[in-house]
């Protein structure tokens, strides 16, 4: 037996596809995964009220979804060259992996969403994601971040107008566009993927800690001044905008735009859990990435949940399904975290990759290199 390693692919010019696995981003992708899960049987408050410390773990809804997929950029940023994205005919096989990823995270989304649980799942919303990041591969940061902005601009429109479609819709329905509406989430990839472009050098994950902290914080105060969450968002639907009973045409155009509400699809709520996202994951990368092995040992257990979410987030809604009751408190969200983590840093010690994530990568490689 040898313990050398196969050379990472390289591009035109010898420039890698991929490098090394930056811990850090999985330490944000597991924050991600436990924030999802707390949403789901955590049993915490709707919205977050500042005065009241009994409701803040409520910050994990909309902001642990979107964080998930800024990452699922990150990721395809970093699989595809980093700050250098290759060329053809690296890119086409590049391109046509993606696609199969695609296919394999779609195709495990149904067969979870076939489970009813009582869980809107994200997976045919992050599938249909990777295919529409394809054809923007190799389009420069500063680009990204502009498409990105206009998804913003477009977002609250686009989810409102999608309603019509969904009368009548049962659970299984909404899960497909409405809770997670492409046009939103699709802002997120592109900023994921800029800050993959932008690279992960630690002066710019700490320009990117500081932009991003600055953007939210800008976002939260403009939307709760100009568009205070109304009283009864309780019976808001996520992913859709709401005005809340009695508002003037005025308050419903503000809130339409400018909600700081969670899930609403405003500009705020995007601009803002983007800046969230960015900040979370630069401070998690300067943490943990190029820190000496103290700390790579510290982050180890999230780095290892954070290294299988395709087998974590499925999992979970596995767990789930099989359970006689539906869990919905602290202490269930404590036992789902701490299996989790258990699980997946005894898997990644002895086994090396999550299960699904190898399967992900074998059926990838059935697209052949192009000589």
């Amino acid at each position: 037996m040898t313990n050398a390693r196969p050379a990472p692919p390289t591009a035109s010019r010898g420039v890698p596809v991929s490098g090394h696995r930056l811990q850090g981003v999985d330490v944000a992708r597991a924050l991600a995964l436990l924030g999802m899960m707390a949403t789901h049987v955590g049993g915490i408050a709707d919205q977050v009220d500042w005065t009241d410390p009994g409701t803040w773990a409520a910050i994990a809804h909309g902001r642990s979804s979107s964080l998930f997929a800024v990452l699922a950029g990150v990721s395809i940023g970093l699989t595809s060259g980093r700050a250098t994205p290759p060329g053809p005919p690296v890119i086409g096989r590049i391109r046509g992996r993606l696609a199969v990823r695609a296919a394999v995270v779609v195709a495990v989304g149904l067969l979870l969403m076939a489970l009813q649980t009582p869980v809107y799942v994200i997976l045919p919303t992050y599938g249909v994601l990777f295919l529409l990041a394809i054809p923007v591969l190799r389009v420069r940061p500063r680009w990204l971040v502009v498409i990105a902005a206009a998804c913003a601009v477009l977002s609250p429109v686009v989810a409102l107008g999608i309603v019509p479609l969904y009368t009548d819709a049962g659970m299984w329905e909404v899960q497909l566009g409405l809770v997670y509406p492409v046009v939103t989430f699709l802002a997120y990839v592109l900023v994921g993927l800029a800050v993959a472009r932008w690279g992960v050098a630690r002066r710019r994950q700490v320009a990117l800690l500081a932009s991003g902290t600055v953007v939210a914080v800008v976002a939260y105060v403009v939307g709760n001044v100009l568009a205070p969450v109304p009283v009864d968002a309780s019976q808001a639907f996520p992913g859709v905008p709401y005005a809340g009973q009695g508002s003037s045409p005025a308050q419903a155009l503000a809130q339409l735009f400018l909600s700081p509400r969670d899930h609403s699809s405003s500009i705020v709520d995007v601009v803002g859990t983007s800046g969230v996202a960015v900040a979370v994951i630069a401070l998690c990368t300067l943490l943990f990435d190029g820190r000496g092995r103290t700390a790579r040992r510290m982050a180890f257990p999230l780095a290892a949940l954070g290294s299988m979410p395709l087998t974590v987030y499925a999992g979970h809604l596995v767990v789930l399904a099989v359970l006689p009751g539906y869990p919905d408190s602290g202490s269930a969200w404590g036992w789902f975290a701490v299996g989790s983590v258990l699980f997946a840093t005894a898997w990644r010690t002895f086994l090396g990759r999550g299960p699904l994530e190898r399967l992900t990568a074998r059926l990838t490689r059935l697209v052949p290199d192009r000589r």
